[in-house]
């Protein structure tokens, strides 16, 4: 939901009106062009002959457009960290460095455009709903920011504030960071990045309706409201708007904070939260596929999970699930020709990748198949293969007239399921995974 703020305030206006916006854009690429004239000129001078994805991605270059992004926040700041949290170890050095800055950076909204907006939303009257708000947000993130209020019941109170203008901006604000990668030369020209656009556009519009969040949270609440695993926090019907998003606020510990608990508190967590993952894809049929470390608390007291944010849930096709299944059936089973037909059908791999590094693919397949099944919990603080897998990657990436996009579906999945690995590695949990997939794909 949001990255904790730092204790120095922050703030800066988000710009809202779509000239605003594109002047940001513009400004961004004057800015880049000069530090790519600058870097050339000093090479030339040096008898060098730089290529132009060089000079593009200087050090100058990757801070000023983290900055430029985080500014914008929305859908401009969103892609960025959806596209760090989708590629993890596999990002390009370049791009990792500027979606890092992207994940630390927080910019919130001057107060006098956050009373602007709780007016628009509320009435000019709405201090006389709350019996306090705190003006100092908690947690600021890509699309709002959260801040602390009380009913006058006395009930405590978390209110997701919407940056204003981002609703509006979203398609040019993708089409932009879309032309801006491509003239990065990170991404082939071939690959017709059409539907995957149209998706993140649909994608974001989705998030940015927080009355459609609410559903969705209420929703994720009676699944789980037996389970003394996790807490969803209830939204707050009066008070959620389409730019509003009021819920019950629930204390907890940032989850990266379990790096400093035992062993065993870690690989519960974790446990935990893979078991959720797998309850979404094969039994609700519905995922909240935004791993965002922010997204989950520890609730030290009661030893559970509080999950926060769902914007990104989505409903996914019977299809995915089953292509899921059969890769994971094959994988238990050791048989790796299965695997590869799998990962074939479900869309993972292209038929021309496979095709023209058939040799490359078996050696990848073979990495994860012996990985995924060794004996006792699997444990994802030793990765020395994840530097293999890399570098086989990056051997087949190289040929970009084999790139391919899985299907929509997939990818969201995908982005859960690496986030959630990645959040693993970092707590270096132990996880007997084989024993919560087997239930679900053995007969």
């Amino acid at each position: 939901m949001a990255d904790e703020p730092s204790d120095t305030p922050r703030h800066r206006a988000v710009p809202s009106g779509r000239v605003a916006r594109l002047g940001t854009f513009g400004r961004l690429a004057g800015g880049v062009a000069g530090g790519v004239i600058g870097e050339g000129a000093r090479r030339l001078a040096r008898g060098e002959r730089p290529r132009m994805r060089d000079l593009l991605l200087t050090p100058g270059n990757v801070g000023r457009l983290a900055d430029r992004l985080s500014h914008l926040r929305g859908a401009a700041m969103k892609l960025g960290q959806m596209i760090s949290m989708d590629a993890g170890d596999f990002l390009p050095a370049e791009l990792a460095a500027i979606m890092a800055q992207l994940r630390e950076q927080a910019y919130r909204m001057p107060p006098k455009q956050l009373a602007g907006v709780l007016a628009r939303e509320w009435g000019a009257d709405w201090k006389t709903r709350l019996s306090a708000f705190d003006a100092n947000p908690i947690a600021a993130a890509s699309i709002g920011q959260v801040h602390r209020a009380r009913l006058p019941d006395g009930t405590e109170l978390a209110i997701k504030v919407q940056y204003p203008g981002v609703a509006e901006s979203i398609d040019a604000d993708v089409d932009n960071v879309a032309t801006l990668l491509r003239v990065s030369s990170l991404l082939p020209r071939e690959l017709d990045l059409g539907p995957l656009l149209d998706e993140a556009k649909h994608q974001l519009h989705e998030e940015a309706d927080y009355e459609r969040e609410a559903g969705e949270m209420r929703r994720f609440a009676d699944w789980l409201e037996d389970d003394a695993r996790y807490r969803v926090p209830r939204p707050i019907e009066e008070l959620t708007t389409q730019r509003i998003l009021a819920m019950e606020f629930v204390a907890g510990d940032p989850i990266e904070a379990l790096e400093t608990t035992p062993q065993d508190v870690r690989d519960t967590a974790m446990r935990d939260l893979m078991a959720l993952v797998l309850r979404e894809l094969f039994e609700f049929g519905a995922m909240q596929t935004d791993p965002n470390f922010a997204n989950y608390r520890y609730d030290r007291e009661n030893e559970r999970l509080i999950l926060l944010d769902f914007g990104a849930a989505r409903d996914l096709k019977p299809a995915t699930a089953e292509g899921y299944r059969a890769i994971l059936a094959a994988g238990l089973a050791e048989d790796r020709a299965a695997v590869r037909r799998a990962t074939i059908a479900a869309g993972f791999l292209g038929e021309a990748a496979a095709a023209r590094h058939s040799a490359l693919v078996d050696r990848m397949i073979d990495i994860i198949v012996t990985e995924m099944n060794r004996p006792g919990p699997f444990d994802f603080g030793d990765r020395a293969f994840v530097a293999t897998l890399r570098e086989q990657g990056m051997e087949m990436a190289a040929d970009r007239a084999t790139w391919h996009i899985p299907p929509v579906d997939t990818l969201f999945v995908q982005r859960k399921i690496s986030g959630t690995a990645l959040l693993a590695a970092r707590l270096k949990a132990r996880v007997d995974v084989r024993a919560l997939v087997r239930s679900y794909v053995t007969p």
